[in-house]
């Protein structure tokens, strides 16, 4: 039996509290996109074996850690992936790409979220692993500091993926989304970020959750692409959104200040996005020149929002 399996990427906009002080902390909004994505062909094998792909190990991993757990193996042939701590979620869409198909090819009857569980993803962000599931745009609820008492990233938290508070399907917008040859914060020095950073002023927060449920989440709803792009705008510069560009210097902020348009950095980043109905090209132009003119090689993409999750078929 061979399983295909293809995943949206996602735009993480920004988590919400990392205060904490009324009990929880986390929460994030986000929403999935067509491309980049990741492609996969899986079927039975009595080892692990992984073809092609740029992220060769990370597939591996998943592999690995599910023959532990189950016994069985996995051979994996990646058709499409794409670059990994560049703010665009490939990690968690990687590792629910192989889950999945393992589940369905060994009958297993796990949900999503059992297996990211098991694959260690959405200890902070559940954003990822929802739109794995559904697309479209996402509010996660966060954790409760019962469950998640200190301020960590996802790679180093064991927390169960957060609930959906909110998910809502977005118009057909173009989204355009740069990738400059940089890398993000991972590992131990999101850690850092985290724990030199955290606790983020409560008035930050409070303003952030004014924004999220006032505008952004009405701009959706409404179909308003002009309040949905300044509200994207003023949260570049609130909470932890703030600290994670900051840690690029001028190279980010001065691309999001001199813009026309509104522009957000994904997760952690390095990872650049725009939303537009009309200009996709003049906004690509843009990025390209700015990071050019750093010398500072840049990947564009031109693509639209997802509403639908992964796809799945058996072949």
């Amino acid at each position: 039996m061979k399983v295909r399996i293809k995943t949206p990427s996602r735009i993480h906009v920004t988590l919400i509290d990392l205060n904490g002080s009324i009990g929880r902390v986390d929460g994030g909004i986000g929403f999935a996109i067509e491309k980049p994505y990741v492609d996969v062909i899986c079927e039975e094998f009595e080892d692990v074996k992984v073809e092609g792909g740029i992220n060769e190990d990370r597939f591996e991993r998943v592999a690995k850690i599910l023959k532990e757990m189950f016994g069985f193996g996995l051979k994996v042939k990646v058709l499409s992936d794409y670059e990994a701590h560049v703010g665009l979620g490939s990690g968690t869409q990687i590792s629910l790409a192989v889950a999945k198909a393992f589940n369905d090819i060994y009958d297993l009857g796990l949900s999503v979220r059992e297996l990211a569980e098991i694959t260690g993803r959405g200890g902070t962000s559940g954003i990822g692993v929802a739109v794995f599931e559904s697309g479209g745009f996402v509010l996660d609820g966060g954790h409760s500091v019962k469950e998640k008492p200190q301020f960590l990233p996802s790679s180093a938290s064991k927390a169960k993926p957060p609930k959906v508070l909110a998910r809502y399907d977005l118009p057909d917008w173009k989204v355009v989304v740069a990738v400059p040859n940089m890398k993000g914060f991972y590992g131990g020095k999101e850690i850092d970020l985290f724990k030199s950073h955290c606790p983020i002023p409560i008035e930050d927060v409070r303003k952030l959750c004014h924004l999220i449920l006032m505008k952004l989440l009405p701009s959706v709803v409404e179909e308003d692409l002009e309040s949905f792009c300044e509200a994207i705008k003023s949260i570049q510069y609130l909470g932890f959104k703030k600290v994670e560009i900051d840690q690029y210097g001028e190279v980010i902020w001065k691309l999001i200040e001199n813009s026309e348009f509104a522009v957000g950095m994904s997760s952690t980043g390095p990872a650049v996005y725009s939303i537009t109905d009309t200009n996709a090209k003049e906004v690509s132009r843009y990025f390209k020149d700015h990071f050019s003119e750093r010398n500072i090689e840049c990947k564009v993409y031109v693509t639209k929002p997802n509403n639908k999750g992964h796809e799945k078929r058996q072949i």
